[in-house]
């Protein structure tokens, strides 16, 4: 009986070692957004036990090669989370928030990579000509069953209910030094696009869905970039757009003219056919010779007149 119960903390303990021996090779070599939300999940389903309620907010320690990255977790019921929604830190679900597949447990986790970590983002992601002025968070959520071994982990989706979810990233450190700019919400998504938009209050932004997210800024090195350069393409579609209809009005033009001269030629022509001595007459498309209405007086030619008899 000793040996069976001790079986599963074997396992656990086996599993732990492994990651402390990997994480130095891994953590300190991770170049990919995926990998950095795989190994946090890892991390995470193995500081699960048995004392954790459902409900509850948990923190996650993470190796010293992870410092700097605030990890959370807290596990729900699929329909309790959707009738009474949920704050976890820096996200804010509304009520009516669903997951797909809706799994008995759910688990939430919430990621703040810091101002250090979150520089990972500049090697996946497109961010040319902005900058981060604050951490990425992050929203994911993952089957959260009974079984404490967590041997088969999925991620699965979160969508927003009638409210959207809100992030606030106001207790987060911040580059306070924006330059007069007002900071844009920045959304990373698994397909490697940024998706940028506005604040809907300071500090604050809205989302339907699990992803990472951020406060970007023009960046001070390539001032007004994204502004100029959009000014450089309705410049050139206005030029492009009024010389093509310049160019249509003269082709057009140039047919009427055309066109007004072929039908002035033939009328021209017309009137000389019917002028000419012959009086060629057109008759449609097609010239016909007719002859003058007039009688020729007769006349003899030898006069002869007969003799008296």
């Amino acid at each position: 009986m000793a040996s069976l119960l001790s079986l599963p903390l074997l396992t656990f303990l086996l599993s732990l070692a492994s990651l402390s021996l990997m994480n130095t090779s891994e953590a300190q070599g991770i170049k990919s957004t995926r990998l950095l939300d795989l190994l946090i999940r890892d991390y995470t389903f193995h500081s699960y036990t048995k004392y954790f309620r459902t409900g509850t907010l948990h923190s996650v320690n993470l190796p010293a090669n992870l410092s700097g990255i605030g990890v959370h977790t807290v596990r729900f019921r699929c329909g309790s989370l959707k009738r009474y929604g949920a704050q976890v830190k820096e996200f804010n679900l509304g009520i009516g928030v669903t997951v797909h597949p809706c799994v008995e447990r759910v688990m939430l986790v919430t990621q703040n990579l810091g101002l250090n970590w979150s520089a990972i983002y500049y090697d996946n992601y497109e961010l040319s000509g902005y900058q981060l002025i604050s951490p990425v968070l992050g929203l994911l959520a993952y089957n959260g069953g009974d079984d404490l071994n967590f041997s088969n982990p999925f991620e699965i989706g979160i969508l927003a209910g009638k409210d959207p979810i809100s992030i606030d990233f106001s207790n987060t450190p911040m580059v306070h030094d924006t330059k007069g700019l007002i900071p844009l919400c920045a959304s990373f998504g698994h397909d490697g696009k940024v998706t940028l938009a506005d604040q809907v209050a300071q500090n604050v932004c809205f989302t339907t869905g699990h992803g990472h997210f951020g406060l970007v800024i023009e960046s001070p090195l390539v001032p007004g970039r994204r502004r100029e350069s959009r000014w450089k393409v309705v410049f050139g579609s206005s030029v492009g757009a009024a010389l093509g209809a310049f160019l249509l009005s003269l082709l057009v033009i140039a047919l009427f003219v055309k066109v007004k001269k072929k039908a002035r030629m033939e009328e021209m022509e017309r009137r000389a056919y019917e002028e000419e001595a012959l009086q060629v007459t057109m008759v449609g498309h097609v010239r016909a010779l007719t002859a003058p209405v007039t009688r020729t007086t007769p006349a003899i030619e030898h006069e002869y007149r007969p003799s008296p008899s």
